[in-house]
């Protein structure tokens, strides 16, 4: 037995004795341990990817206390008699102010784990340090583990500073290599990050690590499952429903359409973790996975490759190695959404990959995102409220002033590149903001409106046009008006029952303001 293992469980036990709130994936991570030994999983943020490992560790090191009751106990029960040693490592912890520091803090950790396992090291260097740990564990324990917990970390945390995120991945290949030349004394390893790997960058001389970020077989090894939520959360569900006042069904339906929809194989949607577990304890629907933490390397990214328009990915069509091409701070804005976890595969058919924005909670957050940080808007929360207000009674007039209100709050260098799209996307995170859901380039028989929203009782039905100057605006107006008219944007929403507004937005870009023309309201 080995007694001096570290056991680093404490997540999966803590949620295993939470009144049962957990969802049994010990059997999926058999499957891993059974038919493969090195694995890579990139996983957004919040996803349960340390969770993953916590089990993983759990397995390996026999915690038969642990998986009463399991898909895995059995096996569990017999990995009890020969325990294997297993190194975690946390990324996360890793000082990186600077490439010195990412490698003292690496040679740091390893000394600590030789102190766990008693072994010496001889070596120097970061890499033969990290062979003499695995050789000397090998040598007195038998053949290990390694599991690595966000691998990508100390490089996400540089991605605005294209040189010293180069130098600290140098530093890191240097650790990461160590893996492939004591690969004979490893068992089995598993790496996890936020960016796919590239096969020039850190594990380029791993070439038996399986990426399973995007396969069927295991696009469900983490997050929860639409059948998964409702079989081991059904009282969970049922209780918070009672305390918000709504019926099992109804409550459901408002969980998958603010949580559900991610996909990473394009087959499995799946629940974040993290922010059902926040929705079921609190009973209230939140930005959990926003308010948990936003990382400032999302921001950077934004603003480093000017992405001033999100609506333009909605139904974004790609090919399917569109995340492996580069390193994540060379990556192209789609595939470094999807990666951080705002954009998700809609739909895969065969060599053509569709991503879209997931649910709710999502696009909200990312609007929360461009108002805070690209836009600079401030309490745009209060400022919706009032939005939502006037447009819900066809107040065309006050919605605009509130827009131009929180548009003279944004800085005068964020105004650099303004076009119609600049406009209309502060307007849409601004909806966004409020709660507003509304729909960009709907399409009609004779063309495309530029946004649409719908109440219970109105359709607004709005186009933009964008005037360099002032002087330009009502010929602006008036060709907004004609667009309308000829290309009928709103005859479709005339028998529906409900009041139809159209309305033509001219951004006076010399005055930096919206002006409206209501068109029409029937």
């Amino acid at each position: 037995m080995l007694q001096t293992l570290p056991i680093g469980i404490q997540t999966f036990a803590h949620i295993r004795k939470d009144n049962m709130l957990y969802v049994d994936k010990s059997g999926r991570l058999l499957e891993l341990i059974e038919t493969g030994r090195r694995y890579f999983l990139s996983r957004p943020r919040r996803f349960g990817k340390s969770l993953t490992l916590s089990t993983l560790e759990a397995m390996f090191c026999g915690r038969c206390d642990l998986f009463s009751g399991l898909a895995a106990e059995q096996w569990v029960r017999k990995q009890a008699d020969h325990p294997a040693p297993v190194l975690r490592f946390d990324m996360s912890t890793i000082e990186s102010f600077n490439h010195e520091d990412v490698r003292l803090s690496l040679k740091d950790k390893i000394k600590r784990r030789a102190e766990d396992f008693n072994i010496p090291i001889r070596s120097e260097t970061l890499g033969d340090m990290f062979i003499d740990l695995i050789r000397g564990i090998h040598k007195a324990y038998g053949h290990v583990v390694v599991l690595i917990d966000e691998y990508d970390k100390p490089i996400l945390d540089n991605i605005s500073d294209i040189k010293k995120a180069n130098d600290i991945r140098e530093v890191m290949r240097s650790f990461y290599s160590a893996l492939k030349s004591s690969d004979e004394f490893l068992r089995f390893v598993f790496i996890t990050g936020i960016s796919k790997f590239s096969k020039a960058g850190i594990f380029s001389s791993m070439n038996n690590l399986l990426d399973i970020s995007m396969t069927v077989n295991f696009g469900d090894i983490v997050g929860y499952s639409q059948q998964e939520l409702e079989e081991s959360f059904r009282d969970w569900i049922d209780n918070t429903a009672k305390k918000m006042n709504l019926n099992h069904y109804q409550f459901v339906a408002r969980l998958k359409d603010y949580y559900d929809g991610f996909s990473f194989d394009g087959l499995h949607k799946l629940y974040n973790p993290f922010s059902i577990l926040n929705c079921l304890s609190t009973a209230r629907f939140g930005n959990f996975w926003y308010i948990s933490g936003s990382p400032t390397f999302i921001v950077r990214y934004m603003k480093n490759h000017s992405i001033s328009d999100p609506d333009e990915y909605q139904h974004f069509e790609v090919s399917p190695d569109f995340a492996d091409n580069h390193e994540i701070e060379y990556s192209t804005p789609e595939s470094f959404l999807y990666q951080s976890g705002y954009l998700t595969i809609e739909k895969w058919e065969d060599d053509l990959i569709t991503l879209n924005y997931p649910n709710e909670e999502v696009r909200k957050s990312i609007s929360r995102i461009f108002l805070d940080d690209v836009y600079h808007v401030r309490r745009y929360i209060t400022l919706g409220n009032r939005l939502w207000e006037a447009l819900k009674n066809g107040n065309i007039s006050q919605a605009i002033e509130l827009y131009n209100t929180a548009i003279s709050a944004v800085p005068y260098d964020d105004f650099a590149n303004r076009n119609e799209f600049w406009y209309r996307s502060l307007f849409i995170m601004l909806l966004r903001g409020a709660g507003i859901i509304s729909y960009a380039e709907i399409h009609t028989h004779k063309g495309r409106c530029d946004l649409l929203i719908q109440f219970d009782d109105s359709i607004i039905v709005f186009e933009f046009k964008f005037a360099s100057l002032s002087s330009e605006v009502e010929k602006m107006k008036l060709e907004g008006i004609t667009q309308m008219e000829d290309r009928e944007y709103s005859k479709g929403y005339m028998n529906d029952g409900r009041q139809v507004i159209s309305a033509v937005l001219v951004a006076d870009d010399q005055k930096r303001i919206l002006i409206e023309t209501v068109q029409k309201t029937v």
